[in-house]
């Protein structure tokens, strides 16, 4: 299992990375804005045009130190990776799951279980500690009926009809989504879910953190010796990192969502640091983006105790404790992929 190291994310668009002995140097127009121990990282994250030197990129190469680089809006570029370590025994055992439409079935029931559950449990924490400033009996209605969606996807028969239920369980969690923004209502209204672009605030929010959550988890079956381009419910496409999106779908409620509200209703997002662009697209300013990514990585550091393994972890590894018992159930190890059921 990897230790839980720092990442470092680079905002400031027209920066440029560099190594300089054994320290990440971060400069912009010939000044120096910070320097940092590599071998302290496990991962870099840079949202700058300019990139990094080609010795940087080998040092993280050597190193084990995953170098992502995304657009602005918070997009998935490109990534710089070593030599591939899986396991081949691993590899063909997941080949074969995935076209397997009886065992893709089975690991995918458990990835919206697990997501639903989790759903669930954020409304119910909201009822639980806001139950007298927010909607609660629409927001109980909303939970009884994911429990039901649960039910019926422990059970479904095929895909399509997992998919299905899935799709109406999301329907129904974020109808009541905005019922938990407890703070600048106005300014950080949720109508429903829109991604290309994001339109509003809380959209922006959560498409930028999904997609740093579908990274980790890239990064963890990786690192486990999966292959993240395929993937047992997602279509694989060319490029589209199908199972780190199955992956992530039972730590979308807990991980993101929770997060994003919490960012909002403790006042670290404000609407001042939103930016709106053509055509009728929002997105965090630089400042805006310091801000959550700094809270972002403290919430990482947080101890929980892991629901099936029952020992204590910091909160960051979860997609990795994730990806390492869904390869223990891939080799045959498990009897059947455990979600990650939190409460």
């Amino acid at each position: 299992m990897r230790r839980l190291l720092n990442t470092l994310y680079v905002f400031t668009e027209d920066a440029y990375l560099t190594l300089d002995g054994e320290n990440v140097v971060v400069r912009r127009d010939g000044d120096e804005l910070g320097r940092v121990p590599l071998h302290t990282l496990e991962g870099i994250l840079c949202f700058s045009y300019r990139g990094a030197s080609p010795g940087l990129m080998g040092a993280c190469v050597e190193r084990g130190v995953a170098l992502s680089f995304f657009d602005r809006k918070g997009r998935f570029l490109a990534g710089v990776q070593g030599e591939e370590r899986g396991n081949v025994l691993l590899r063909k055992a997941q080949y074969a799951w995935s076209e397997d439409p009886e065992k893709s079935l089975a690991v995918a029931r458990n990835f919206i279980v697990g997501k639903l559950y989790n759903g669930r449990w954020v409304l119910e924490r909201a009822v639980r500690d806001h139950g007298m400033r927010i909607d609660a009996d629409a927001v109980k209605a909303a939970s009884a009926r994911l429990d039901a969606s649960m039910r019926g996807a422990a059970s479904c028969e095929s895909m399509d009809t997992l998919r299905g239920i899935e799709g109406d369980a999301a329907a129904e969690y974020f109808g009541v989504f905005d019922e938990l923004v407890l703070r600048d209502k106005e300014a950080f209204r949720f109508v429903g879910r829109v991604r290309r672009p994001p339109t509003d605030p809380m959209n922006a929010m959560l498409s930028l953190f999904y997609t740093v959550l579908a990274f980790d988890c890239a990064s963890a079956l990786e690192g486990v010796g999966l292959d993240p381009y395929v993937g047992f419910m997602h279509v694989d496409r060319p490029g589209r990192r199908s199972l780190a999106l199955d992956l992530m779908e039972e730590l979308r409620p807990v991980l993101v969502d929770r997060f994003v509200l919490s960012a909002v209703n403790n006042r670290v997002a404000k609407p001042e640091q939103f930016e709106r662009r053509e055509p009728g697209e929002v997105r965090l300013s630089d400042e805006g983006r310091r801000a959550l990514f700094g809270a972002w990585q403290e919430r990482k550091k947080e101890t929980i105790t892991h629901p099936f393994l029952k020992e204590k972890i910091p909160r960051g590894l979860v997609p990795h404790v994730q990806a390492l018992l869904l390869a223990r159930c891939v080799r045959g190890d498990l009897d059947g992929y455990p979600p990650f059921l939190w409460k």
